[in-house]
């Protein structure tokens, strides 16, 4: 058996060559599932600090790649066939190494920032991020090349790390994920304002996220009057709310509660003036 296996492992033959590169492939792929299992563990442990765990996470994406960049220099520096071919290959291959060099700014421009992202932390895995209009949601995971954002209809947008680093980033959550609601509201122009803003905060009150005690000194939610038009008398309600992700489902709740309220009690709402044009 050690005289087969001695036969099977010498790397002057190609049989030998192939079966210890493919020892040293699945070795390598080994140790990669092992370490990266043992990081998700930790990633599991640590949910609630969003800091260590980015930077966990973006380690466990590097383990796959450094360990097979390491499994390609040790076959090539442990197989004498490589290992001599390998000084004239790399002293003769500088056009190549150039050519690939500039065909990879790309990849390690991304590969640097991705790791200037997780050092100075502009954002973490599971903060709640705003580029624009349309690229906004939840940080899922920041790979070696790009980070994974979870938007609210739950389509992920693959940014490159060099494109994202550069933008410049709404954080809603990066010191406080408690977030200010700006809640508009229009009634008509003889509406009771003191009977609207009474609905308003009780209204406001009954929903799950709301906190209650960081309100304005009288323990009530700010309501105040932004505008009067000709049609109608603009309010708008300042709400805090201790889940920045579920805004827009709570404002949708208070503008539904409100306008029934609204209905039911009487309030004047508003009519449009329509100006007539004379032909």
């Amino acid at each position: 058996m050690q005289k087969i296996l001695t036969y099977l492992l010498d790397l002057d033959s190609l049989l030998g060559i192939s079966l210890y590169i493919f020892l040293v492939v699945f070795t390598a792929w080994i140790l990669s599932r092992i370490i990266r299992y043992l990081i998700l563990l930790i990633i599991k442990s640590r949910t609630s600090e969003r800091f260590g765990r980015t930077s966990i996470q973006f380690l466990r994406n590097s383990v796959k790649f450094f360990i097979g960049i390491f499994a390609l220099v040790y076959i090539i520096l442990t197989v004498p066939l490589f290992r001599s071919k390998a000084t004239i290959i790399f002293s003769g291959a500088g056009i190549i190494a150039a050519v690939i060099g500039f065909a990879a700014q790309a990849a390690l421009s991304n590969l640097i920032a991705g790791a200037f992202i997780v050092i100075f932390k502009p954002f973490r895995v599971g903060d709640y991020i705003k580029l624009d209009t349309e690229r906004v949601g939840i940080v899922e995971d920041i790979t070696l090349r790009h980070t994974v954002i979870n938007n609210f209809e739950n389509k992920r947008l693959i940014i490159p790390n060099s494109v994202i680093s550069t933008d410049s980033v709404l954080n809603h959550t990066i010191q406080d994920s408690h977030v200010l609601s700006f809640n508009n509201f229009k009634v008509g122009v003889k509406a009771d304002i003191d009977l609207a803003r009474k609905i308003i905060q009780e209204e406001a009150f009954k929903l799950p996220n709301v906190i209650k005690d960081e309100m304005n000194n009288s323990g009530e939610i700010d309501v105040r009057v932004i505008d009067i038009h000709s049609d109608h008398i603009h309010l708008r309600a300042y709400v805090w709310l201790v889940e920045p992700f579920k805004e827009f489902k709570t404002k949708c709740k208070l503008k539904e509660a409100v306008h029934k309220r609204f209905i039911k009690e009487g309030v004047d709402l508003p009519i449009p003036i329509h100006k007539q044009i004379n032909l």
